[in-house]
């Protein structure tokens, strides 16, 4: 699935903008299957079906567990989630897209990865504050403005509670509407909304607390 530009963002367009370019791939660059045939093929056990499709979505898998685990288990996460993918298969019936289906089961491994780990019960895009938020992990700045611009960023996304900042992953990093992101999070779409506005809310807070205002965001 295509990566949509969001229609509006959490600080602003360059926030947005300088977190996105290490979640996801630039565009295909050859001719692909379709999701459809994809999944037929894969149902066929054709030679090379399950390596293609785990290609196409090999980095928006690991990009969602890194952005909701972090750097130390997102690997571990990433592929919890393919074993779910290629296990849930066979019973794919297509009533959502497979692109959805497949962010459904990224999210599912992260939080429950995210539960074994902290001993506690699973946070829900509804009770963002159950979550203990994860280290940050300690990095050298680069040098230049945009750069340490977007390792801000992540070091504020990384504070926030596991259910603000799945959903601020979801619509204004990976750019899909709150219809998708509440058949992925099994929510209301009235709640995507309500927790993207707390979570860009809390974001900005975090931010300010660094010296970072929405209007230096949107000019860097």
């Amino acid at each position: 699935m295509a990566v949509k530009s969001p229609h509006t963002t959490m600080v602003g367009v360059s926030a947005v903008r300088a977190i996105e370019g290490l979640l996801v791939p630039a565009g295909a660059t050859r001719a692909e299957l379709d999701d459809a045939e994809l999944i037929a093929a894969v149902k066929r056990s054709d030679p090379g079906s399950r390596e293609a499709l785990y290609h196409r979505y090999k980095r928006r898998v690991y990009g969602l567990a890194l952005r909701i685990v972090g750097p130390s288990d997102a690997e571990e996460v990433a592929q919890e989630a393919f074993i779910r993918i290629f296990r849930g298969l066979p019973k794919f019936r297509g009533d959502a897209a497979l692109s959805t289906w497949i962010y459904r089961l990224a999210v599912n491994a992260a939080l429950s990865h995210r539960t074994r780990r902290a001993g506690a019960r699973l946070p829900t895009v509804d009770d963002p504050q159950a979550d203990r938020t994860i280290e940050a992990q300690p990095a050298a700045e680069p040098v230049q403005g945009d750069a340490v611009l977007r390792a801000r960023l992540e070091r504020a996304l990384v504070r926030l509670p596991t259910g603000y900042r799945t959903v601020i992953v979801l619509h204004d990093v990976e750019g899909l509407e709150h219809e998708e992101i509440a058949s992925i999070l099994s929510c209301h779409v009235g709640t995507s909304k309500s927790q993207l506005h707390k979570a860009r809310a809390r974001l900005r807070e975090i931010l300010a607390a660094e010296g970072i205002t929405a209007s230096a965001l949107e000019s860097g």
